[in-house]
């Protein structure tokens, strides 16, 4: 999933670049002014425009590339890109249906849902147990990780398996409770 997203991404920011450098040599060649505008300045700002959202869209698809080559959920700053070429998408899809036609809003909705998929496919929770694993610290409850070896409540809190199943492990195991008080 990621590497396609990555692959469309790649593909969107080559071609948003050369689309709007053609639309700045146009607008060069045609030397008319828009509303008292120089044409030289509406041409440039055009390129500039095409070479910054295209860098923006290969940043993004840089950021998807690592989570496939990973296979962990984007974090920090990654995850911030891809959220605001979500919103960029959705935003762009808006716009183009009224400019440019349903074609263009469908594949802007593609492209969203492919960004979408990539920020909810992969657990962060998985990510965040990885990244400890890594770095030697504690990452789980089995015995090698220092918790419990017989499933029992641990500092009075609720079983392993009612654990994972609060967490979304989903053992099957239905929740337990505290243990009950015993008698002096």
């Amino acid at each position: 999933m990621a590497w396609l997203t990555a692959i469309v991404l790649f593909a969107e920011a080559i071609g948003i670049a050369l689309v709007n450098w053609y639309m700045g040599i146009v607008v060069d060649r045609q030397d008319m002014s828009l509303a008292g505008l120089d044409p030289a300045v509406m041409s440039t700002s055009s390129k500039v425009a095409g070479l910054v959202f295209g860098l923006y869209f290969a940043f993004c698809a840089v950021v998807a590339l690592r989570v496939g080559l990973r296979g962990r959920a984007p974090s920090g700053p990654g995850r911030l890109l891809l959220l605001s070429a979500a919103v960029v998408h959705g935003l762009l899809g808006a716009f183009t249906v009224g400019l440019v036609g349903w074609g263009a809003f469908a594949f802007m909705m593609v492209v969203l849902a492919l960004i979408v998929l990539v920020l909810v496919s992969y657990d962060p929770r998985e990510t965040a147990v990885s990244d400890a694993k890594a770095d030697g610290g504690p990452a789980g409850d089995g015995p090698a990780d220092g918790g419990p070896t017989d499933g029992g409540p641990t500092d009075g809190g609720p079983s392993d398996a009612a654990g994972d199943e609060a967490a979304g492990g989903g053992k099957g195991a239905a929740p337990v409770g505290p243990p009950a008080p015993t008698a002096p």
